[in-house]
């Protein structure tokens, strides 16, 4: 099968499963609730919780540019953050086209001929060190939420938390040498833009007038957060709110609410992501340091 029609079968698989997974949720909830809810929240702690997203992804785009350092590729902050927020516009907005990441990579490739297998590896490492920051704060939620069910699992939980940081150490040792130098900057990188994001959806939750009992959405976030990464629909639409309603049936939450704070961070991180448009008709000339 051509390269081209494999992508555009693969788009259009991912556009199904958002479409079924929406209407699966709109099935089971009261969207006209759902709308009340959204639009009923408070607009001074939504404008904080868009500031922390900001924060989450400039402190990301840093993160990334550490890796890129390390294949000598010393682009300046601000070309790498023009870079980053062109690739969450193709990311969300343009489905059918080059992912974000892989345009990030092409560029990187392009600009600076680096080998392509270690423009691939930092890429790859840069998703896995949020991810594992991801699991780390949803386990030591699980281990603080008050649930009968997870509660049998605190142990197990501190454990793979853990367990989960030497792995990831030991593989970037044994196969990513040489991005090892810059692990621990990562790994703190990735603590705070997690943390930033946490705090955005505490804001939102805020905004929504949730002020107690915030530890199970969190978690929820979190999980639906991990979820979304499966690259099985555009932008994590779909399986994040799924991820949202289940987590609330199960911790015996309200399904609209929680459908509500999946909706208005879905609609921040829509916005902050249509910035990237200005980059996609304005070529981003990629600066060095030594420029």
């Amino acid at each position: 099968m051509e390269t081209g029609l494999r992508k555009k079968l693969i788009t259009i698989a991912k556009i199904a499963i958002s479409a079924i997974l929406i209407y699966f949720i709109f099935t089971k909830v009261d969207f006209k609730e759902v709308l009340q809810i959204v639009r009923k929240s408070n607009p001074f702690y939504l404008t904080a919780a868009i500031l922390l997203f900001i924060v989450s992804k400039a402190l990301a785009s840093i993160r990334l540019n550490l890796y890129f350092h390390q294949l000598q590729v010393k682009l300046t902050q601000k070309s790498n953050l023009k870079l980053y927020l062109l690739g969450m516009f193709y990311n969300l907005f343009l489905p059918g086209g080059i992912g974000g990441d892989a345009y990030k990579g092409y560029l990187i490739k392009k600009e600076f001929q680096v080998e392509t297998k270690k423009v691939v590896s930092v890429l790859v490492l840069d998703r896995l060190s949020g991810l594992l920051l991801l699991f780390i704060y949803a386990c030591i939620l699980g281990v603080l939420l008050d649930n009968h069910w997870l509660n049998t699992y605190d142990i197990p939980m501190g454990f793979l938390g853990v367990l989960s940081v030497v792995v990831f150490w030991f593989l970037n040792k044994r196969f990513f040498g040489f991005v090892l130098p810059v692990f621990w900057k990562s790994f703190g990188l990735s603590a705070l833009v997690q943390m930033a994001q946490l705090v955005c959806v505490v804001f939102i939750l805020l905004a929504l007038k949730i002020d107690t009992n915030n530890i199970p959405y969190l978690f929820i976030f979190l999980i639906s957060s991990i979820v979304s990464v499966l690259p099985l629909t555009i932008g994590g639409i779909g399986s994040r709110e799924v991820t949202f309603f289940y987590g609330a049936t199960l911790l015996a939450l309200d399904e609209n609410t929680s459908i509500g704070i999946s909706m208005v961070f879905f609609l921040i991180t829509a916005l902050v992501s249509l910035f990237g448009i200005i980059y996609h008709f304005k070529k981003i000339k990629l600066k060095t340091q030594d420029q």
